[in-house]
This record gives C-alpha cells, structure tokens and sequence, in this order.
C-alpha cells in the first residue's frame, strides 16, 4: 500500500473525538492513553495505513496537551509498530510486521438452500424480467444479420443509458456510453486504459471487496482514505487527494458500498477540481444510486460538477435489476469511451447482443421495477433493524438512507471469529477486514438485508448466538468458500 498523505493536526483531533471523556475507560497515564486512542483508528480503519501523522508540536497544540505527552504517545505506537518514522521526514502509520491487502475478492461459491447467505449483498430477478426477454427475443431477428460485434454497445441501450443520466440533471449523449459486461468489467477496462503498474490508485477503505481486487491486479500501488462514522470528512479527502497525486481515484459517493453513506453535494462540488489540479482521474462508481430508499434526494452526480471530462462513471444492472443480467456500462468523454472500446476488443469484444436487449426493456420498466425493490428493501431494512436492536443491542450502526446493507460496529474485534463461528449455525456474512488491508475493521461487519424478512430475523438470531459462543467454544474452520459482492 502506498503512502496516503498527510493529516493535519486539527484533523487527527476531529478523528479523535472524545478520546478522554468521561465515558471513556482510563487505561494508564495520559500518552497511553492517546496512543490507543490513535491504534483503534488504525484498526477500526478510521485512519487509513501509510499516513503521515501531524508533526508533536502541532497536535500538541491541537489537543491541547504537552509536548512530551505527544512525544511518548508516539514513541509508544512505534514500539508496538503502529508508527514508522524517519529523522527529518516525519511518521506514518503502519500495522505491526506491515500488512497486505486481501488478493481476492470473490471465492467460489457454494449452493445451499440450509445457508442464510449475507455475504451477498444482492436481489434475485425482478418479475419483470420474463416480460423483458421476451420482448428482447421478439427484437433479435433485426440484429441477425449483423456479425453482432458491438465493442460500444447496441445503441437503443446506449441512448436508455444516456436519456436516464439527462434525467437526473446530467446532460450525456449516447456516443459518452460504453456498455461493458457489468460495473466491474467497467472499472477493470478504466485501470487497462488508464493506470499503468506502479502508479496510484485512491481507493475508501472500506471499500468493495471486488474493486480492491481489480486495482491491486493492475499492479498499482493501493493509496487508502478512511471513511469516519458520519462519511467522507471532507478536508480530509481533498488533502488526501492533494498529497496523493494518484492517477486514478475511485469512489462510491452514492450509498457506500458496505457502509451505506452519501456523500453531500458540496464535497461534490470540489471533488473534481481538486483531483484536476493534481492530475487524477475519478472513477465515480453508481450501482447503487437507483436505491435511494428514504432520507434526503440524491444529491446530482459528481460528474455534473466536472469542468475537465476528468470524471468517468460507472454503474449497471446487477444491484437494482439482477446480478445475472451481466450488463453494465462507463459515462465518459467521447474521446474516452472510444479508447475503452478499442482496448475491449482484446478483451470480450463485446457484450451479448441479447443481453442488450433485455436490459434495454428493463430500463423502460425502470419506474415499475425500482418502486418495487425500494418498497421490498425498505421492509427489509428495518426488519434487520429491529432484529439487531433487540437481540444485540450493543452492537452501533448508522441506518441508511439507501443501498443494500448495514455496515455494523460490533463490541469487540471479532469479525473474522464471528464469521467463522456462525457459518457453523448456518449463516454466511463477509467480515470487516474483507473490505480493507488485513489486520483492520476486525469491529465491524455487513449485513445485506436483501434476504426475506423471515431469514433476516433468524440470521440475527444466529448471530447472537454465535457471538455468545465466541470467547467460549473452539472455532473449526469454514466448512466453504463464499462469494463477496
């Protein structure tokens, strides 16, 4: 992972929170203390690894505290390895024996009807599906008698694609879409076209699983920002996009993939002229942005604010229509999606031409469809809600507003015990620390709450259980890998 910037001294504070309040447990004299407050960030993944921490002096004066006190807080954290320093450069948080980066996002999956799968964040197929092919099989004829190679998509797609970002106040026309083989086919085409192996790529952490995996196949050097409990701290990102210099930034602005967070419109607003300035491309990714489910409007799309063509966005079909309907696509500058097209060609050539098609008749069922998912995931949501609140009140989360699952804070690090130990009950969830570096978010956990509500209450049950157990029963190994998406 390579270096993630710097945080200032006023910011490092603002992460801090109420280190030292009353609620707080008193563990040791005050350096100690400051210094675990700093290693629970770094674990938590509220502060991203490879930073550079404010200068003694600054955050002494920050926290309003002695210099010495700062002094021997960091001389701590570099004694337990959560701080590597250089005379005259500076310190930059680390993890001890240093850390990785998970490989791979996606494990095989396994079919079976006595698991409660929470490790998919996903719907089955819409009803109208059925409708879709048929009409898309009644539309075929017409494209027989081509060779059926499409590297940019059909264009009655493209032109859907185009009509539904000018209908969210983002004028595009259908030569700036690109139809891929799903968001994440998307992305992996931007970073073969656009990042070169060695350079950076600004990613959140956490972040999704299958996207980190993308980057760090690339071979470029993973630069991580962490998200707080309210979202994006917004001097913190743009500074952390200022000293990054990365080529290539992406970032899930609407409902968060796994923490449910939206961004704010005016971090929106900067966000594509500060990565302009120092060179980087925003890979803004929007496969969540049709399940807005309550709470404020959807802010406008990043790239109504680009002024530079610097901002490409992806989205697709799988989370609001059906992860089998592989179809995706990349709003870009006609320059870009003319390239991404040429360098698919040594890839897929292009997307099924009948695929195409079903999801052309999809989106013209967009309202019908989407009204249903947003009714059946709000029921869920707040079904997953109540379950946790009841039978693990402990455990913190941030209700969102739109997406598809829960992102939890649980009472201890025990994710990956956690996870281990309630696949044995029967139920599959993804841990923290598949959302990031190894070694961090061992507090937290996602759980979708696409299932049925029955599941969803019984999952939690299980859940409770197995947390019950944790710090009492032998963990065996997982019986089966899962899929993470």
């Amino acid at each position: 992972m390579a270096l993630a910037g710097s945080v200032r001294g006023s910011q490092l504070t603002r992460l801090l929170g109420d280190w030292q309040g009353p609620g707080r447990r008193r563990s040791g004299p005050e350096y100690a203390q400051l210094a675990g407050a700093v290693r629970s960030l770094l674990t938590d993944g509220r502060l991203a690894l490879g930073v550079r921490l404010p200068a003694e002096r600054e955050l002494a004066q920050a926290l309003g505290l002695s210099r010495t006190t700062v002094t021997a807080a960091y001389r701590t954290l570099r004694e337990s390895g959560h701080l590597t320093s250089r005379r005259g450069a500076g310190s930059w948080t680390a993890l001890p024996g240093g850390h990785r980066v998970g490989t791979s996002g996606l494990w095989a999956p396994i079919e079976d009807d006595e698991i409660i799968d929470l490790g998919q964040a996903a719907l089955p197929a819409p009803p109208e599906l059925t409708d879709a092919v048929a009409a898309a099989a009644e539309d075929l004829p017409a494209y027989l008698t081509s060779a059926g190679y499409h590297p940019m998509g059909l264009p009655v797609l493209r032109e859907a694609v185009a009509a539904d970002f000018s209908r969210r106040g983002l004028p595009t026309l259908a030569d700036q879409i690109m139809i891929t083989g799903g968001a994440q086919h998307a992305l992996d085409l931007i970073l073969r076209l656009l990042v070169a192996p060695g350079q950076r790529t600004l990613l959140e952490t956490p972040t999704y699983p299958n996207a980190l995996t993308a980057v760090l196949a690339s071979r470029a050097r993973v630069v991580g920002y962490a998200l707080g409990d309210a979202g994006w701290d917004g001097d913190l990102l743009l500074s952390t996009v200022r000293d990054a210099r990365a080529r290539l930034a992406y970032l899930i602005p609407d409902y968060h993939n796994p923490t449910g967070h939206l961004m704010e419109t005016a971090l929106r607003e900067r966000l594509p002229a500060a990565a302009h300035a120092v060179g980087t491309d925003v890979v803004v990714d929007e496969t969540f942005a049709d399940l807005r489910l309550d709470g404020p409007e959807l802010p406008p799309s990043v790239a109504t604010f680009d002024r530079a063509a610097r901002v490409l966005t992806v989205g697709g079909m799988s989370k609001p229509y059906w992860g089998g309907l592989r179809i995706g696509w990349v709003r870009a500058a006609t320059s870009i999606t003319a390239r991404l097209a040429a360098a698919r060609v040594a890839v897929d050539m292009s997307s099924p031409v009948l695929e195409q098609l079903v999801a052309a008749h999809l989106l013209g069922a967009r309202e019908q469809v989407l009204a249903a998912r947003r009714a059946q995931l709000t029921a869920r949501r707040d079904t997953l809600v109540a379950a946790l609140r009841a039978r693990l009140p402990e455990w913190r989360f941030v209700v969102p507003h739109g997406g598809l699952s829960l992102w939890v804070e649980l009472d201890a690090p025990v994710s990956s015990v956690l996870a281990r130990t309630v696949e044995e009950l029967g139920v599959r969830v993804a841990a923290g620390p598949r959302f990031g570096a190894d070694g961090t978010m061992e507090r937290f956990l996602r759980l979708p709450y696409t299932r049925p509500e029955a599941d969803l209450v019984e999952a939690v049950e299980r859940l409770a259980q197995a947390r019950e157990s944790v710090d009492r029963v032998p963990v065996r190994p997982l019986r089966a890998p899962a899929i993470v998406a």
